[in-house]
């Protein structure tokens, strides 16, 4: 792994707990060592949040919550002090306009003539006075790091220089360091299909539900828990009765259900377990979102689908599940994809790539 011989300091408006490996990883890579600095979400967000974090120095600010929807802002106290108190060599912060500290931030950086890396989704096109906003939100970074390929081209084409913009795949896990589970060339006796996360309305679980009953002879498993298990529960009950809620799983007891699946589907927003879906072999079906799905689901190894459709829900389904051997291949080639292209260790060699860059010079 490479290294950024300097100190580093990094705001995030929240830590989510599967954030925190790939932070003590990033901060294991620096020789300074690295702080982080976040405040805590509102309770209606429904974000599990951590302080447990095993080398990244933490300060937990007060996040100041403003308004809501689209029209949601957030100011950070203690994010000053923070960082004067730190005084970093570099400084990444979330590339997002909505958070009134940043700019403060990036100010301070500057006078002491230091670089500032802004780590952001992307910038969907916009127009008119929102656009100007946005070029001028990014101008003031040294350079930028994007989730996803399609987010880098989004900053490229709002003129920020290409040289300066680096893609950091968005990952939860680390490469595994097991091997692929081998699966018989046969569905013995019915193909496994295996949903894993917080049961929410937004998850779709009710197109699962719908599509599974349409197509029949399929074995469902659903993993999680959440506000919405009753309503999927009872939904199962009247068509899909066979369904298997397991309930919430970790360890051991959640490595059996990915190894003993043929096939992952995610049909609705989100997908931290997509990764780890792959890390055992499986091939994926997920619903389109912002982008950081692009590159881990391609064609060779699944299928990305329109959220919210149900008829392209079942008719991939369907066309998955058509031809074992195929989907055997497309599971392999999602394990390569994960152990050595989009995981934690080379999202980490990414960040100190910028870093080094902005520091050499």
């Amino acid at each position: 792994m490479n290294r950024f011989n300097g100190r580093l300091a990094l705001q995030q408006r929240v830590l989510p707990n599967y954030r925190a490996p790939f932070f003590d990883l990033l901060a294991s890579a620096c020789d300074g060592g690295m702080s982080l600095f976040t405040g805590l979400p509102r309770l209606s967000e429904g974000i599990t949040t951590t302080d447990e974090l095993r080398v990244t120095r933490y300060e937990l600010g007060k996040n100041i919550h403003l308004f809501g929807g689209k029209f949601y802002l957030c100011y950070q106290r203690g994010l000053m002090n923070w960082l004067k108190e730190w005084n970093p060599d570099a400084l990444i912060v979330e590339a997002n306009p909505r958070y009134l500290s940043t700019s403060s931030a990036v100010n301070w950086m500057h006078e002491q003539d230091k670089p500032v890396i802004g780590w952001g989704l992307g910038a969907p096109p916009v127009s008119g006075f929102r656009e100007k906003r946005r070029v001028s939100f990014l101008s003031q970074f040294d350079a930028l790091i994007a989730y996803s390929q399609r987010g880098a081209n989004e900053y490229a084409d709002l003129g920020f220089p290409l040289d300066r913009i680096f893609v950091a795949h968005n990952s939860v896990s680390p490469s595994p360091t097991w091997s692929m589970p081998q699966r018989p060339s046969t569905f013995k006796p019915q193909p496994t299909i295996l949903f894993v996360g917080r049961l929410q309305l937004r998850k779709n679980v009710d197109l699962l539900l719908g599509a599974c009953a349409e197509i029949q002879n399929v074995r469902l498993v659903i993993v999680g828990d959440g506000p919405a298990r009753e309503a999927f529960e009872e939904l199962a009950a009247e068509i899909y009765p066979s369904a298997e809620f397991v309930g919430a799983k970790h360890g051991e007891e959640l490595k059996a259900h990915f190894e003993a699946a043929d096939l992952f589907v995610l049909p609705g927003t989100g997908g931290l377990a997509v990764q780890e879906a792959m890390s055992y072999g499986l091939p994926v079906i997920v619903a389109q979102g912002d982008g950081t799905q692009d590159d881990l689901v391609r064609k060779e190894n699944g299928w990305q689908i329109p959220p919210d459709d149900f008829d392209a829900l079942v008719s991939t389904m369907k066309d998955a599940l058509s031809d074992v051997a195929r989907l055997r291949t497309m599971g392999k080639e999602s394990y390569r994809i994960v152990k050595e292209e989009i995981n934690i260790e080379r999202m980490t060699d990414v960040f100190v790539a910028a870093l080094n860059a902005l520091t050499a010079k």
